[in-house]
């Protein structure tokens, strides 16, 4: 039967009506969001850096945005197990990660098969804070410098332990190896809590893990600390020299921790993520914590996070195709 344009305008306006009708309690529903806990994935064991972070913004997201905010730590291959459970959770503000950088900027360009596209399965929130790393020894190894360490891991088949193939702490000793010219043999944990515990057990040799992780071990005398990666020493440690000072001039490396969401969440409740954890992270009691973890707040416009991620990824395929590393 032939349609007119009134016919056909009437069916036009009965269909949006039918979207509108699908799409306002969505959007009522991020309106009104949160009304029920939320789910924080860790994608490392517990005890690492990501995961004390993780534990910290919780208990101060918890209080402002009036919900609980729940830690859930999904460890093993580099993060990309987590992030998989979460690329798949409903877009709803309810299931968000707290990444470490290395996730964003190295896993698309380390390994050739990922369970997820970091760059389509994920809207990125903000850069949560950054921090310098430690590297230490274990006990049995006899060197006090990094001149000492570096004169000894030329004569020895040295291991050096990381959170997982691609974690940052993986990427932070192949680094230094590569700018001290050492041999060096890499074994991943599933988080840098384990790696660090093998460490302390003799284990494994030696470790480029995240300040905040291994402060307490080398103030215990459990592992012996003999370079920070960071421009300047850290006050956590102030008779610890830089890695620059000590004998690789320029020598700088940093970890980061951001928060992700999955792909389609509503921008409306990425903001509402956005706000809370910057007036968390800006919370006296948030500033102090992360100051006695070697942490320094970082809160980014998801501009910001997007270059960032964009520029170190560039940073790290040249690094990760020049060193010929890989996954698999």
């Amino acid at each position: 039967m032939f349609k007119t344009k009134k016919h056909q305008l009437g069916r036009r306006i009965v269909l949006l009506a039918g979207a509108l009708a699908l799409t306002m309690p969505f959007l009522a529903n991020a309106q009104s969001w949160p009304t029920k806990p939320i789910k924080l994935v860790i994608p490392f064991a517990a005890g690492g850096t990501t995961d004390i972070l993780g534990r910290l913004l919780a208990q101060q997201l918890t209080k402002d945005l009036g919900q609980n905010v729940i830690v859930e730590n999904k460890g093993g291959a580099g993060g990309n197990i987590a992030a998989e459970f979460v690329a798949q959770s409903s877009a709803d503000g309810y299931t968000i990660m707290l990444v470490s950088g290395s996730m964003l900027t190295v896993n698309p360009n380390l390994y050739k098969k990922l369970p997820v596209n970091y760059s389509k399965d994920f809207v990125n929130i903000t850069n949560v804070a950054s921090g310098p790393m430690l590297l230490s020894v274990s006990g049995k190894i006899p060197v006090k410098n990094l001149s000492e360490f570096i004169t000894y891991a030329k004569t020895k088949d040295l291991n050096f332990g990381s959170a997982g193939i691609g974690s940052q702490v993986h990427m932070a000793g192949e680094n230094l190896t590569y700018s001290a010219n050492i041999p060096a043999t890499h074994v991943p944990y599933k988080g840098e809590s384990a790696a660090i515990n093998d460490l302390v057990a003799g284990q494994i040799d030696f470790m480029v893990g995240n300040l905040t992780a291994a402060t307490g071990f080398a103030k215990a005398g459990q592992i012996k600390p003999i370079a920070v990666t960071s421009a300047k020493r850290v006050k956590q440690l102030p008779d610890v020299p830089t890695v620059a000072e000590s004998g690789i001039p320029g020598f700088e490396t940093t970890g980061w921790f951001g928060l992700v969401a999955p792909a389609n969440t509503p921008k409306v409740i990425t903001d509402k993520i956005y706000d809370a954890t910057v007036k968390a992270v800006n919370s006296e009691a948030m500033k102090k914590s992360l100051d006695l973890n070697g942490l320094t707040p970082v809160v980014s416009s998801q501009k910001e996070f997007d270059a960032q991620i964009k520029s170190e990824s560039a940073n790290w395929e040249k690094v990760i195709k020049g060193r010929n590393i890989s996954a698999q």
